[in-house]
């Protein structure tokens, strides 16, 4: 939970204690409003309001609010002190009452159910019945009807007390009408004959002249309804695993190495950016950081959903919450606290969790006025029945079954229960997104505007081929002389060049270079062992094998650079930006998903038709400026195509935020990470189509959920109300509804993503791009 403010508006959360159905949400939510430029949206599965206010509204006044309506409130959490501090955090305060709370309600489950057992067996084996075992199911059923239903009761009378009515209400209701029904038949209809026995019927008749007593029901409804909250309870923690797992991965302590080599284990809270941070094999790595000494493999599967460890070393960025799989690192922290990425991605999940769908703001409009519709008709059927000459019993019977069976609880969950295992999922999988309204956009996308640099390739410059010239002094002489001589250009060709003379031969260390010099738009030269090497662009002087080699760069979209040791041509390098191995097959899965792939560029033409001919992509945007690309988006948003943007640059942002989705690359800049609506934590695009189906697969079931929910009360009111239902039977069906809906919800948890063999490239070649110097 915590505070923001942005644009004189402040956004704050609050943990809301006692809701247990839809009628709950929106009464808070109603009460939250009639503050003066207040909004509010409350969350029944997580128990948390999300509100937005003026500043001269505080905190403490939505708290007071939301206790003026009936129910708890809880204040923004402060951070996490930076030192050790004796006494507990309030969100540990908070987890500890949550396991009391917990803690009383099994117990209060179990008791009620050891006196209420004895009472539905005799209630319903009339040949086990003895002499006055009425009696003693009245002495069982009181303390059940009082005490173990006392939780809907006393939320009843607060309802009351605020002019509201709630699914306890109703519950309330239905265990005093029966049992004061069944106190009425044994003290004073008869009931009470110490030989008497009574079969189990769904509507009793008083054909004897006997009232029946309905104990079964005063002790099956709480019994019935105290174990679908507490098993409901139990799913609902459970929908949100996935985001208490992200929470667990932050470590609680770092062994900083300081410059005299000295290392002291700390808080993480005094760990600032800048330190040198110990990560030993099996540990944790402790925050966002560079590596300094030391290689590895880490695995990131529980941040990024990354399945294969990276191998990291020097120069490597590694996320906080990734094990530790090799050797000993050092690490340089570069973000601490809620600047990294483990928290970002706990941020937004949050955040996403606390949206609503249109579906489930249609469901809490209906709960709002479910309850008080229930309270009328269920004295409509008792007057009905009552009018028509039937038993004042049978009359009771169905109005107790109609305040039982009616379940907004299901209502209230259909959709937040979903939301918050989809989004769970999404995280452990790489997706990030910002809401329901991200997920509904998903669904209906069509057409994907992809952007080439970063997105579809890596971004960075790498040596695709090399070709040395026949009777020359070989490729690998040439490499090392042109790595040598690259080592002084800042240019990526010329980083590129380095880095791949060094790959090529790890235990040599390459040659100074003298007389360096520069040619701007053609390349670099300078003198290694005695030896003139020129590194530039090559001109029409080749012949052969070099000029064949030329012709395949080219060809391909590829930087061509030509090495020349003393003035004669000794190879020609191929420089280009790779594909992501990951693209092949997300082209080829959102194909199947029947949406579009478009490529839009700010490359060359012939570059981006080598990348898309690779990909199999028809449609082709180059030398698009971020204008362009935010034009080409509303040209296909004015067409009638549902838009999504996949970028991750300054120059997409525009582009993002005027798609009907945006996705953002988890390795690009915030801009375009706050402009989008889904972010891609792992490093390409592969998880798009595992996002397209994850949504259509989360309002899938939301639209189940709701159609049961609907459904659930459009037949069993109307059963309750003409007497086909036994109370008992009503509140196990309405337990059950909620139950179902969670339950439901629960198996996103367990969605995996369709995987099939890559696809291959349609050429032969797995690179792309290039830029002349």
């Amino acid at each position: 939970m915590g505070v923001e403010a942005a644009d004189a508006v402040v956004t704050t959360d609050l943990a809301v204690g006692g809701m247990t159905c839809a009628a709950c949400v929106k009464r808070v939510e109603k009460r939250l409003a009639r503050l003066d430029g207040v909004t509010a949206t409350v969350n029944l599965a997580t128990g948390r309001a999300r509100v937005s206010h003026p500043p001269t509204v505080t905190p403490a006044d939505l708290v007071t609010t939301v206790e003026q309506a009936g129910y708890t409130a809880e204040l923004p959490e402060p951070p996490r002190p930076q030192e050790r501090d004796p006494q507990p955090h309030p969100r540990d305060q908070r987890e500890q009452r949550e396991q009391q709370q917990q803690h009383q309600q099994r117990q209060q489950l179990l008791i009620t159910a050891m006196l209420s057992l004895p009472v539905l067996v005799l209630s319903m084996a009339p040949a086990l019945q003895f002499r006055n075992w009425q009696w003693l199911c009245f002495a069982l059923a009181a303390p059940v009807a009082t005490w173990g239903a006392w939780p809907f009761h006393l939320r009843a009378l607060r309802g009351l007390r605020h002019a509201a009515a709630t699914m306890d209400t109703l519950v309330s209701l239905g265990v005093a009408a029966s049992f004061g029904w069944s106190a009425y038949a044994l003290f004073l209809g008869g009931a009470g004959d110490p030989g008497m026995t009574m079969p189990f019927t769904l509507l009793p008749s008083a054909d004897d002249g006997v009232a029946h007593v309905y104990l079964e029901a005063a002790v099956g409804v709480p019994l019935f309804v105290l174990a679908g909250r507490f098993l409901e309870a139990r799913a609902r923690h459970g929908t949100g695993r996935a985001l208490r797992s992200l929470a667990g991965l932050a470590a609680k302590d770092v062994a900083v190495r300081e410059e005299s080599g000295a290392e002291r284990v700390v808080p993480i809270g005094q760990l600032d950016v800048g330190q040198n941070f110990v990560v030993r094999p099996g540990e944790r790595v402790a925050t966002d950081g560079d590596v300094v000494e030391g290689s590895s493999a880490v695995d990131l599967s529980l941040v990024t959903g990354e399945s294969e460890p990276v191998e990291v070393g020097p120069g490597s960025a590694v996320t906080g919450g990734a094990v530790n799989a090799g050797g000993l690192l050092l690490v340089r922290a570069t973000a601490v606290g809620a600047d990294t990425q483990l928290a970002r991605i706990t941020r937004m999940v949050t955040d996403a969790q606390a949206g609503k769908a249109n579906a489930q703001r249609l469901a809490d409009e209906v709960a709002g006025v479910f309850v008080p519709v229930v309270l009328s008709l269920a004295a409509t059927v008792l007057g009905f029945w009552l009018g028509a000459g039937a038993d004042p019993q049978a009359a009771v019977t169905a109005c107790v079954a109609v305040l039982v069976v009616a379940c907004p609880c299901a209502l209230g969950l259909a959709t937040p229960t979903a939301l918050m295992a989809a989004t769970g999922r999404g995280a452990q999988l790489g997706v990030l997104v910002t809401g329901p309204q991200a997920l509904e956009a998903l669904k209906h996308v069509d057409t994907v505007v992809l952007d080439k640099t970063g997105t579809l390739t890596t971004g960075h410059m790498s040596v695709t081929a090399c070709t040395a010239a026949p009777d020359g002094i070989g490729k690998e002489a040439a490499l090392r002389l042109a790595g040598a001589v690259e080592q002084g250009s800042e240019h990526p060709l010329g980083r590129a060049i380095t880095a791949y003379a060094r790959k090529a031969a790890p235990q040599e260390q390459l040659p100074p270079v003298r007389d360096f010099a520069a040619e701007a738009g053609r390349g670099v030269r300078g003198v290694v062992d005695g030896h003139v090497v020129e590194v530039r662009s090559p001109g029409d002087e080749l012949e052969g094998r070099l000029a064949r080699a030329l012709a395949e760069a080219e060809g391909a979209a590829h930087t061509p650079v030509l090495i020349l040791v003393d003035g004669g041509p000794e190879a020609l390098v191929a420089v280009g930006d790779l594909v992501r191995p990951g693209s092949y097959r997300a082209v080829d899965q959102l194909r199947r998903l029947g949406v579009r792939p478009v490529l839009a560029t700010g490359d060359r033409e012939a570059t981006a038709r080598a990348v898309a001919e690779d990909l199999g992509i028809d449609e082709v945007h180059a030398r698009c400026t971020p204008e362009g690309k935010a034009a080409l988006v509303r040209e296909l948003r004015e067409g009638g195509r549902r838009v999504a943007v996949i970028g991750d640059g300054v120059n997409d942002a525009a582009a993002l935020a005027g798609a009907d989705l945006g996705i953002a690359m988890g390795g690009g800049t915030d801009v375009a990470i706050g402009a989008a609506d889904v972010t891609l934590v792992r490093g390409g695009i592969e998880a798009v189509a595992d996002a397209v189906r994850l949504a259509r697969r989360t309002l899938r079931t939301i639209r189940v959920n709701l159609l049961w929910a609907f459904g659930y009360n459009a037949v069993t009111v109307p059963l309750a109300a003409v007497g086909l239902l036994n109370p008992m039977v009503a509140a196990v069906a309405m337990s059950a509804s909620s139950l179902l809906v969670v339950g439901n919800s629960l198996r996103l948890r367990t969605w995996r993503p369709a995987r099939g063999p890559a696809p291959r490239p349609h050429r032969d070649r797995r690179q792309n791009r290039g830029g002349h110097r």
